[in-house]
């Protein structure tokens, strides 16, 4: 008698049924969960930074190797990219353009100057380093806007390759670690009060998580400014990749291409759509707590998929021009939104 069940016909049939993504998605919503308790163990650690370093912890094992370039990566291709869409769109209901008002028209002019500075320097310095494909424009997406959440914005819309899109996301997640420590260690030696220690910090650091873990060190009132400041970054989303999908569609050398692409991808849109009913639509307050568990939960998948395929081996031995070129964006970045503090 055969004692194996996976060896059965009917364990083979049911086996063959499954969606070849399960495996990988299944993999991703745990390692999501490892993240959040990460987080509660742990506060200082954001729970989407969490996720990624822990992708990017098993891609370095080398049993994993094989599982995660076989049966899991369907699902984790999955999770990356289509979940970190609807997350994106999820991320408007975060954001109220009553809230951006409220800078004022000096700051809210500084934030949008820091970015388009940033975004076209780190461009810049990308193609001077002679960084591969994409890798140019993906890196100033994320240290310009938001972090590995842009990042994987606008490599769906570019449809830039797996190791393309891992390089850029392993450079955020470092530089925005560092910026944890690094930044408060600067506050009262720079002089700054605790307000404008919030707006620096938001409108400095790269992922939504990494500023509230920033900035939450001088208090409430400084989290509540970075926050609005990382938002008002967050909403330039939207048209850095419409304009990124308008110049790839007139690059396309293929017309049948050219016509099905949008002008503005669906999920930007959406993103748009979620900012509006943020802010003209009264939402109960526990929706918005809902939403924004499922928004962190399907970011946190999509980034432990994106986190698998960073290979630090190859980063280290063949990546360092793309090192460098993360290093003085955020130096640049850190920088810039300095002189914003002072200029608001």
């Amino acid at each position: 008698m055969n004692s194996s069940f996976e060896s059965t016909p009917s364990a083979k049939k049911l086996h063959n049924s499954l969606p070849r993504w399960l495996p990988g998605l299944a993999a991703s919503g745990v390692a999501a969960l490892l993240a959040w308790g990460i987080h509660r163990l742990v506060p200082a650690i954001p729970l989407l930074t969490a996720a990624v370093a822990l992708g990017i912890l098993v891609a370095q094992l080398p049993q994993a190797r094989s599982p995660l370039s076989g049966i899991l990566a369907p699902g984790l291709s999955l999770s990356a990219k289509r979940l970190m869409r609807l997350g994106v769109v999820l991320l408007g209901l975060k954001l109220s353009v009553v809230d951006i008002f409220g800078l004022g028209w000096v700051s809210i002019t500084c934030v949008i100057g820091v970015v388009l500075i940033t975004f076209g320097a780190t461009w810049w310095l990308g193609r001077i380093f002679r960084l591969p494909g994409h890798q140019p424009l993906l890196i100033a997406t994320g240290f310009a806007i938001c972090g590995a959440s842009a990042i994987g914005a606008m490599s769906g819309v570019v449809k830039a390759k797996d190791e393309e899109t891992a390089t850029p996301v392993a450079l955020v997640t470092l530089c925005g670690t560092l910026a944890i420590a690094v930044l408060p260690a600067l506050w009262h030696p720079l002089g700054l009060t605790a307000d404008e220690f919030g707006h620096w910090v938001g409108a400095g650091v790269h992922d939504v998580g990494q500023v509230v873990a920033t900035a939450q060190i001088a208090g409430t009132s400084a989290l509540a400014i970075a926050i609005v400041v990382k938002l008002t970054r967050v909403l330039m989303l939207a048209p850095m990749v419409s304009l990124a999908a308008i110049v790839v569609r007139r690059s396309t050398t293929s017309n049948t291409h050219s016509q099905r692409m949008p002008i503005m991808p669906l999920f930007v849109a959406g993103f748009l759509v979620a900012v509006l009913i943020r802010t003209f639509i009264p939402l109960p307050e526990l929706a918005l707590h809902i939403a924004d568990a499922v928004q962190t939960a399907l970011l946190a998948m999509a980034l432990f998929g994106l986190g698998t395929a960073v290979r630090l081996k190859q980063l280290v031995t063949t990546g360092w021009r793309a090192l460098a070129v993360g290093m003085l964006s955020w130096l640049l970045i850190a920088v810039l939104a300095l002189g914003a503090v002072a200029l608001g």
